[in-house]
């Protein structure tokens, strides 16, 4: 099922209708949807889409060879006798006919032969720039597509026309694979599972617990194992990244505090959490306003949905999942730990869609820098934080946003707080304010805000339309 992905989808074919060379570069983690976009693009377009896998050189060769002599109908029995000719015979095709290439896990063939990328740049810069060939690279080892393929060190560095690293769908294109499902039940669909396709196609319809039951507390689940395997196919120290994750998963985000929860060395850690970051598992944030290079106020938090759950609610249960006891180990997770969970989650769809909206024209400013906000609170002697924040920092006018995952709450307090807090943006001036919420809020507040036109009520429901 193709969802999504209307912007690469579009750089691609841009690049294919210029009708020159082209070398694109696709990448990203496993389960992606790297090779559904691919295909969605060859579709009516002759392709040759060959797939290399974690087995011998002399296989990989023996299989680009059967997929080479089916495609430009070469007899039986044509053997090359090593990726040179094969690349060669490649060129001579390419130099009479436009085609497109895909060179899928090009990772799993080149680890096996170190000169595959230095005989595919003798190719490019020989024969394949003087044709219309379409070249795809595309890989699952994130590391090594960016330092073997996109690095300075790599011999195909420089030839690449296009690169994309592709990520997890957002949050409506992820409702998309889920068409059954209410608003909220796609928000905590998401909040849970995350936006990678695959991971979103083995939810079925029912209810949200029935489906972590066999996702992530059967030890037969598809996701239960999925985090420890996309480590180990990235790092070589997989051991200690699964400590660092558990304890940001558990509220350790800076530092500091992760440290002394791993008891990791403060010099060791840093290269950790760069490496994480890198990965796209964690991300770094600094409180709006302040430079990321120099802010000393950064903190970790788990960037994707499915590692989020996954160490915040399985690895500590790992025993029960593997004594057959998951069921029970899913039960223990009462809804308010779940709803506290997903209001973190919550906080990072409002942010996106801020984004879109402004993209859209919609809100009721120009901005063009978004992010959330903590630090000091003077008049209560403590550290108050900010959900979402944009601003346009020419005018320097701000928007602000609170948000509420919760059944209820006090409404007005928390409008008068978010007022409060916003003063404390230091050289802006707020403009707008934004309540999300889980749910439609009470007639009054709805009433009064119908009067206040800088303030503006977003419910779940609202995200999703």
């Amino acid at each position: 099922m193709f969802v999504g992905r209307k912007d690469e989808l579009r750089r691609l074919e841009d690049a294919y209708n210029t009708g020159a060379f082209q070398m694109a570069v696709v990448y990203g983690r496993r389960r992606v949807g790297k090779t559904t976009l691919i295909s969605e693009f060859a579709r009516n377009k002759r392709t040759l889409f060959f797939t290399a896998l974690e087995q011998a050189d002399a296989d990989n060769l023996a299989d680009f060879t059967r997929v080479l002599s089916e495609f430009f109908g070469l007899p039986g029995g044509v053997r090359f006798d090593s990726w040179r000719d094969a690349l060669d015979y490649l060129c001579e095709r390419a130099a009479q006919e436009r085609f497109v290439f895909v060179f899928d896990e090009f990772p799993y063939a080149a680890k096996r032969n170190t000169a595959l990328p230095s005989l595919l740049q003798v190719c490019i810069d020989h024969r394949l720039q003087a044709t219309g060939a379409f070249v795809i690279l595309c890989g699952s080892n994130q590391g090594f597509m960016e330092s073997d393929v996109l690095g300075r060190k790599s011999p195909l560095y420089g030839r690449r026309t296009l690169q994309m690293r592709l990520g997890p769908l957002g949050y409506r294109d992820a409702a998309r694979m889920v068409p059954w499902a209410t608003p909220d039940e796609a928000f905590r669909i998401y909040g849970c599972v995350g936006g990678v396709p695959y991971y979103l196609a083995q939810v079925r319809e029912g209810s949200l617990r029935e489906n972590l039951r066999e996702l992530y507390f059967d030890p037969a689940g598809f996701l239960y194992g999925e985090p420890g395997m996309l480590l180990r196919q990235e790092l070589s120290e997989p051991a200690a990244y699964n400590s660092v994750l558990r304890a940001v998963a558990g509220g350790a985000t800076r530092p500091k505090e992760i440290a002394e929860r791993t008891k990791v060395e403060r010099n060791s850690l840093a290269g950790y959490l760069t490496t994480l970051v890198s990965l796209g598992i964690l991300e770094r944030a600094v409180p709006f306003g302040e430079n990321p290079e120099r802010s000393k106020r950064g903190i970790y938090r788990i960037r994707e949905a499915a590692f989020a759950f996954w160490y915040r609610f399985v690895m500590p249960r790992v025993t029960q999942v593997e004594d057959g006891a998951g069921a029970l180990a899913l039960a223990a997770i009462s809804e308010g730990d779940l709803d506290t969970y997903l209001g973190l989650r919550f906080e990072r769809i409002c942010r996106e869609w801020l984004l879109a909206q402004a993209v859209e024209g919609r809100l009721p400013l120009r901005v063009d820098a978004f992010g959330s906000w903590w630090g000091p609170d003077p008049d209560r002697r403590s550290t108050t934080d900010i959900d979402v924040v944009a601003a346009d920092t020419q005018s320097r006018g701000l928007l602000v946003g609170e948000c509420k995952y919760r059944e209820s709450f006090d409404e007005t307090e928390a409008m008068r707080e978010l007022e409060r807090r916003a003063a404390l943006v230091r050289d802006y001036e707020p403009k707008s304010f934004y309540l999300f919420s889980k749910h439609t809020l009470s007639d009054g507040t709805v009433e009064k805000v119908g009067g206040m036109p800088e303030w503006h009520l977003v419910t779940v429901g609202d995200l999703y339309r």
